[in-house]
């Protein structure tokens, strides 16, 4: 998901640190307009140098498949067949995610639905131009929505949308699921010690030689000063959803990028939700998810999934904070990390 977050992955050594001849690569180039890095450890610069770009070819194919700003994709294709009352064969990676994401549609109950494309897209065009939209408009884009107008055929690997002008939006699955992937390639290829930072959803290998873990800072609600408190992950997934840069205000609110599927406007409260999990799938959607519900059925779905969650609120000028019990337990201090 493209949100532009500012949250920065930090390490402590500042250069490359050979142990075991391995030594520390880092690429970083624009995808999905935002960039992207892989850090790796490896023994040869050629092996690391092909690597990367194998796996930035690989994040091209995933881009071609689930981009709705790219016409001929195939989410895209897929999208201009709702209403024709036919099943459309796809590939196995946009149905692989399309089942995660009907999984993470149930387990949030709605709070998190790919088929809120019409909508976003409405929110898209009134933050580009700086016009609130219409409630009739809302209303008439919220018709066009809902899983329950979705067919998924597991047998013919096949999807039918079956109420016209649906459109489909992978925007809080999506990166997540790249970087999965990006960093499963890595592994196949023998690359254990990894980060991968899809614009703020961070996925990570074994942790940096002779260190305990990787250090991720998480920025503070609407601002891109980082909090006091960093994170020491490996082997896991981080993920913060915000609206430092997209959001519309109107009437002394500010509506959210983020979209409530309930009832088809942003969210207005100021918060950022930071999530951590077994893998950076779950760690995307959950984190929009757990920006729409209510803090005690946010804390509730990621104790489910095994996950931690940090919401941080802004209220009245202060900061709120408020977490599951083990989201601590990854704080970073400097006498585990030595």
């Amino acid at each position: 998901m493209n949100r532009n977050l500012f949250i920065a992955f930090l390490f402590c050594v500042a250069s490359i640190v050979v142990h075991g001849q391995e030594k520390k690569f880092s690429f970083t180039t624009e995808k999905m307009s935002s960039p992207f890095t892989i850090i790796l450890y490896d023994e040869d610069s050629a092996h690391a140098n092909y690597l990367a770009k194998q796996c930035f070819q690989l994040v091209d194919s995933f881009v071609n498949i689930f981009s709705d700003y790219i016409d001929t994709s195939e989410i895209s294709r897929l999208s201009k067949s709702s209403g024709s009352d036919r099943l459309v064969p796809v590939s196995p990676a946009l149905f692989d995610i399309i089942l995660e994401s009907k999984k993470a549609f149930v387990l949030s109950n709605g709070a998190f639905d790919i088929t809120m494309g019409p909508i976003i897209r409405l929110w898209r065009k009134a933050r580009k131009e700086k016009i609130f939209p219409e409630p009739s408009a809302i209303a008439e884009k919220m018709k066009k929505v809902g899983f329950d107008k979705m067919e998924i055929n597991e047998a013919n690997r096949s999807i039918k949308l079956t109420q016209p002008e649906m459109v489909l939006d992978l925007g809080g699955i999506a990166q997540g699921y790249i970087a999965d992937k990006v960093l499963d390639r890595l592994k196949q290829n023998n690359i254990k010690g990894a980060l991968i930072d899809v614009s703020g959803d961070i996925a990570t290998g074994n942790p940096p030689q002779q260190k305990k873990g990787w250090t991720v800072g998480i920025n503070l609600p609407e601002s891109e000063q980082l909090q006091k408190q960093l994170l020491l992950i490996s082997n896991m997934s981080v993920s913060t959803s915000g609206d430092i840069y997209q959001f519309i205000e109107h009437g002394g609110k500010r509506y959210s990028h983020i979209i409530d599927p309930k009832t088809g406007y942003g969210v207005t409260t100021q918060k950022n939700v930071t999530v951590i999990a077994n893998n950076t799938t779950t760690a995307d959607w959950l984190a929009t998810a757990c920006s729409i519900l209510t803090l005690k059925k946010a804390k509730r779905l990621a104790k489910r999934l095994h996950a931690e969650v940090l919401i941080a609120e802004r209220k009245n000028d202060k900061i709120v904070q408020s977490s599951t019990k083990k989201f601590s337990s990854f704080y970073y201090s400097n006498s585990r990390n030595d």
